[in-house]
């Protein structure tokens, strides 16, 4: 952190934002958000959150995101008009080659893959997203198993 005022945003650390900090940080996020979806994203976060154990939050990219072992896995992007998204991706680091074939298998079709190692999740309004509910929420655990180094 910068002492600098003209610096906007504070990126918490990483042992911080991996607590319960991380939880206050996504509510405190969520109570000022205004966006035409926010039912939906706050469905969508108790959903993922619910999916596995050993999933924490904080915010990433203006937005809330989801991780395991300090480890950003999977982030909404509130951006766009008539509908959210939500990025599975590993991380920041990358620990190794991209994998040769899509990371999980995705029998519903829900993904949009933007690499074999990242895929995008649009969600259009609440019975978008409950119609795809126990699909994501199988996506999010394979994801984790996946991509999180000792996520068990």
């Amino acid at each position: 952190m910068t002492d600098d005022p003209s610096k906007k945003t504070r990126q918490l650390p990483a042992a911080e934002s991996n607590d319960a900090t991380g939880t206050r940080q996504v509510e405190a996020f969520l109570e000022t958000l205004e966006h035409p979806f926010k039912a939906e994203i706050e469905n969508l976060r108790a959903l993922i959150l619910q999916s596995r154990e050993g999933i924490s939050e904080r915010i990433k990219w203006n937005a809330p995101s989801f991780c395991v072992g300090g480890d950003d896995r999977i982030t909404m992007n509130l951006q766009g008009k008539g509908f959210f998204r939500l990025i599975f991706h590993c991380g920041a680091k990358v620990r190794k080659p991209a994998p040769i074939a899509p990371i999980v298998d995705d029998p519903a079709g829900l993904l949009e893959w933007a690499s074999n190692d990242r895929a995008i999740l649009k969600v259009t309004g609440s019975a978008d997203l409950e119609a795809k509910q126990a699909s994501i929420a199988d996506l999010v655990r394979r994801w984790i198993e996946e991509t999180a180094p000792h996520a068990d």
